[in-house]
């Protein structure tokens, strides 16, 4: 796991969405895609989640859930992703089993981040580092952390909150696997060119 990780915006204009997913993985390369709608309806949701699984399978993506672990199971997703007021680490991994994705919010948590690591997270994600545009959280995770955390984390670290492939780019430097991004590619002007500069940092 390196590079882009896409994450989707609460769109309820289902054919906007799967369009601009589209375009992006056809960009691509992206690393994962989680579709996030924390305003969806369960029929909505279950409508939208398995119209972006059969894109990310078209195009060989791994495809996470934010949050519904039911659905996941459901749908058979690649894996979910679990913010600190979700399901335990450790209790989704005995649920969904060995072969499935897990990521963990982390925030600028480290002791957070080891314990995750512990109970069996494919990955831990920090941030928020930079003000967003979809999220509301407090930004107060340090750029140090990623440094501390290279010590003792040993699965992939993601960085969240306002990431633009300007303000990524030290991050990257600083350690990080992937970043995660909404708003600068779902809002881009060209969808294509913002998966581009992303994928440079890595390149």
């Amino acid at each position: 796991m390196h590079g882009l990780y896409l994450v989707t915006p609460n769109w309820d204009d289902t054919d906007r969405l799967l369009s601009v997913t589209e375009q992006a993985l056809q960009a691509g390369p992206v690393a994962l895609l989680q579709y996030r709608h924390k305003e969806a309806g369960p029929a909505q949701r279950a409508e939208q989640a398995a119209a972006l699984q059969a894109l990310c399978r078209r195009h060989r993506v791994p495809f996470l859930i934010n949050d519904f672990v039911d659905l996941c199971q459901q749908l058979d997703a690649d894996g979910v992703h679990l913010g600190g007021t979700d399901a335990e680490v450790g209790a989704v991994r005995a649920q969904l089993g060995a072969g499935k994705i897990i990521g963990a919010s982390c925030y600028g948590d480290l002791p957070r981040a080891i314990a995750a690591q512990q109970a069996g997270a494919s990955y831990v994600a920090f941030g928020g580092f930079y003000p967003s545009r979809v999220k509301q959280y407090a930004v107060t995770t340090p750029p140090a952390i990623l440094g501390q955390a290279s010590e003792v984390i040993r699965v992939p670290m993601v960085v969240i909150g306002g990431m633009t492939p300007h303000n990524a780019a030290p991050l990257v430097a600083g350690g990080a696997h992937m970043v995660a991004a909404i708003s600068s590619v779902y809002q881009a002007e060209s969808v294509a060119q913002a998966v581009d500069q992303f994928n440079a940092l890595f390149a």
